[in-house]
């Protein structure tokens, strides 16, 4: 699980990187993703010990948690970018893009928690 973190916080961090970067790098608000990425990375090598794995992954879930529902609202809005009605486009996609990884991570991680809690009663 700490590689599935250390994988999703690097596709958070060149989300937040494209994002600042086409939007011709005058949005800072554009490289909240990529904060989200660089926790996520340092919670994917902390779980790398296996006494703190445990309580890091579930940080690690809570991280992508609050990453979801602070984007998740831009799901409903996905619509206006295709038929050209966004105010801000690339925002609302960033966002969106968010959002999905953050729900993927999340499923990824109940799978794995539903795995070892098994595992552990065998």
């Amino acid at each position: 699980m700490s590689n599935l973190t250390i994988g999703f916080s690097l596709a958070y961090i060149l989300l937040g990187l494209a994002g600042f970067l086409l939007t011709g790098s005058t949005h800072y608000t554009a490289l909240i993703p990529a904060g989200f990425g660089l926790v996520l990375l340092i919670l994917g090598l902390a779980a790398k010990k296996e006494n703190l794995r445990k309580h890091v992954m579930h940080t690690a879930v809570l991280v992508a948690l609050l990453a979801f529902a602070g984007t998740a609202r831009s799901l409903s809005r996905l619509p206006s970018v295709f038929d050209h009605t966004a105010e801000r486009p690339a925002a609302i996609v960033t966002q969106s893009i968010n959002a999905g990884l953050s729900l993927a991570y999340i499923a990824f991680a109940v799978r794995s928690f539903i795995q070892a809690r098994r595992a552990r009663s065998s």
